[in-house]
């Protein structure tokens, strides 16, 4: 199995706004034929709990503009480790730390990678 076609639609969303918000190192893994449940798990990085918690809502807010809606979020009070389920797209927004410490890319090592496109952003001179 492969991801859906809505799936991956819900990730251009969900990457972009992670991105808006200085989301770092966003890396989505196909887990499709692992998992029944989901199809993408995007993992994004955030520098602060503040950063983390700015990453999740805007991710949560652009993909509800999109017209899905979140099954469950979990650790928005901590702001080290925020899921957010909307089916076939799981997010994870970490604190950098927390990130090295669940290493869920290598747990999930033996999924394939999808490749992020980001918007380009504008330099200023």
């Amino acid at each position: 199995m492969t991801a859906s076609a809505h799936a991956l639609e819900l990730l251009k969303v969900a990457a972009a706004a992670a991105d808006s918000k200085a989301g770092e190192d966003l890396v989505a893994l196909d887990v499709s034929n692992p998992l029944p449940l989901a199809d993408i798990f995007l993992i994004v990085t955030g520098r602060s709990e503040r950063n983390v918690v700015a990453i999740a809502g805007e991710i949560e807010d652009k993909l509800i503009e999109a017209g899905s809606k979140p099954l469950r979020r979990e650790g928005r009070a901590e702001g080290r480790w925020i899921l957010i389920d909307f089916g076939d797209l799981v997010v994870h927004v970490f604190h950098e730390e927390e990130r090295m410490y669940y290493s869920l890319e290598r747990l999930w090592k033996d999924c394939p990678v999808i490749p992020i496109e980001l918007p380009a952003h504008e330099t200023r001179e």
